[in-house]
């Protein structure tokens, strides 16, 4: 893996607007509270935490980030700073009764002993630098604006106005939500589809070859190649190939790793995006990782793209009040990780092994593999997809029965199927639960002898889209609002898609189809969330005044 390299020294006076006076944080008199008193204490001095402090730090056995969180709340102090409930004495006693004070004990502003979000100097950055050297990257920023953030200032430090982007018709919300930010111009690609499944998969070297060729033939280049690696599902992509592809035409491949944090952590796991070339890639860390909601981490390698130019859209984009439960809980996860990362997944990684062999056993039951998307190559072992229409029921009707029945939550409903997520935190009892729940389903719904064909195949229509505005244009023009029926041949005024897995239908500035319209219908009879339309009922949409 590679060695970060970091200056302790800001950026700029831009990315560093917050100096603090000199201070003392507690009088001579006053004691730490809390048995560790050797870190009741933190000196200060130049406005930031000093680095001989680091081996202090870590003598407690703790991150450096979460042992600045302990020392600062153990501190006796007499504050008067944000937030309101004032290190919980203000806490509201109905969240109190249900998790307690210690969070809001730790929920701590921008402390100079805690460091700055924007100019590490402190902890942050020896968190960071630790989750670089872990991950393999030459630099890492903390988010707590989850993955959506990173994958916002990817495209923004890549993309100017009116440069193209090429990616997958199928990307996050975010994606788009970054064109719009950037003026970037999409050069779409339409993902392989699995009509068996209704999936779509990822993006192959020759689909991203074609793309940069099309463009190159109209005198035009890509400002930077986008690719979600691995979907929702845990299809991966050739990232390898990809990237060669890219760097061979100058190209920076920007990977939305969301679901892929834990990859490169196991023999049986696919290679991470880091691994396979990419340039800039964005993890949710707190999807199979153990952080706290919201929280992810970006990354970067190599030097083809501007580092001082993401934190800078990074400051942009994300909150000046920053959570430092947040920002120690990826810390926290790291380090977790750290303790034994080459063995940390196997009883994960067997219990998901062991859960796809039984489904294999069940009649009507299917377990997406390999075999459905030979074209790509992996899908992640932790990714469990299991399809029920030969069984005659769609993934919403069994996620009814097996969440009423069996108490199973998953994690993505689809039309033809249910995607549940292994982690370092599943038990065997919950895949015996999840088990007993498919094997009782299957076998009712197999006696009464439904017919395949009562779960329609509507396909998410990527297809046959048209561009009439770039999205950037068309989120600020003018609009109107029409009847569904009547918005079929407008131009999209409004981002609207299922959610999960938050994979946009109608794009602002594509022309409206009747197909998009029936199968956004589709998804909302069968009891899907529809997000973005102003009209939740889709009884009407808006569209642009072009």
């Amino acid at each position: 893996m590679m060695s970060p390299t970091f200056s302790l020294s800001c950026m700029s006076n831009w990315l560093c607007p917050l100096h603090f006076p000199e201070r003392s944080l507690a009088p001579p008199s006053v004691t730490s509270v809390g048995q560790d008193e050797s870190i009741g204490r933190i000196a200060i001095r130049n406005d930031h935490v000093l680095r001989n402090n680091s081996p202090v730090l870590q003598q407690n056995g703790l991150p450096p980030l979460v042992s600045a969180l302990k020392a600062s709340a153990e501190q006796n102090v007499a504050s008067f700073h944000f937030p309101g409930h004032n290190r919980g004495r203000a806490a509201p006693a109905s969240l109190t009764r249900l998790i307690g004070t210690r969070p809001f004990v730790h929920d701590l502003p921008e402390l100079p002993e805690l460091d700055n979000l924007f100019c590490p100097q402190g902890p942050i950055l020896e968190a960071q630098t630790e989750a670089a050297k872990l991950f393999g990257s030459s630099q890492t920023w903390f988010l707590v604006g989850g993955t959506t953030c990173g994958i916002q200032a990817a495209i923004m430090a890549t993309c100017s106005p009116g440069e193209f982007l090429i990616l997958p018709r199928n990307s996050h919300i975010s994606a788009i939500s970054a064109l719009v930010l950037s003026g970037a111009v999409p050069k779409y690609i339409v993902p392989d589809y699995e009509n068996d499944w209704d999936i779509a998969g990822g993006v192959t070297p020759l689909q991203v070859l074609k793309a940069i060729q099309e463009l190159e033939m109209e005198g035009k280049k890509a400002a930077a190649v986008f690719i979600t690696s691995p979907t929702y599902h845990g299809i991966c992509s050739n990232l390898s190939e990809i990237s060669e592809l890219c760097h061979s035409h100058k190209i920076p491949l920007l990977v939305d790793e969301a679901h892929g944090a834990h990859f490169g952590f196991h023999t049986e796991l696919p290679n991470s995006a880091l691994q396979q070339g990419a340039d800039l890639t964005v993890q949710s860390t707190h999807k199979v990782l153990c952080s706290l909601t919201q929280s992810s981490m970006l990354h970067m390698s190599g030097n083809i793209v501007d580092k001082e130019k993401i934190s800078r859209c990074l400051q942009t984009l994300q909150s000046t009040s920053p959570s430092y439960l947040l920002l120690a809980s990826l810390d926290a996860a790291r380090a977790q990780l750290s303790e034994s990362p080459d063995v940390v997944f196997n009883q994960a990684m067997a219990l998901a092994y062991e859960a796809k062999c039984m489904l294999k056993r069940i009649p009507g039951i299917s377990v997406l593999e390999n075999s459905s998307f030979p074209t790509f190559p992996a899908i992640d072992p932790l990714r469990l997809t299991v399809g029920f229409w030969k069984v005659g029921l769609s993934g919403y009707e069994a996620d009814e029965i097996l969440y009423g029945d069996y108490g199973v939550v998953c994690e993505l409903v689809g039309n033809k199927s249910i995607t549940y997520a292994f982690n370092l935190g599943t038990c065997r009892d919950h895949v015996q639960r999840l088990l007993s729940g498919i094997k009782h389903l299957a076998a009712t719904y197999v006696t009464i002898q439904q017919p395949e064909e009562r779960v329609l195949t509507v396909h998410a229509p990527f297809d046959d889209k048209i561009t009439s505005l770039i999205p950037r244009d068309a989120f600020f023009a003018s609009k109107r609002k029409v009847t569904i029926k009547e918005s079929i041949g407008e131009i999209s005024g409004e981002l609207i898609c299922p959610y999960p897995p938050g994979i946009p239908v109608l794009i602002p500035g594509e022309v409206i189809t009747k197909k998009a319209v029936d199968y956004l219908l589709h998804v909302r009879s069968k009891g899907g969330d529809i997000t973005g339309a102003s009209d939740p009922l889709l009884s009407s949409i808006v569209v642009c005044n072009v």
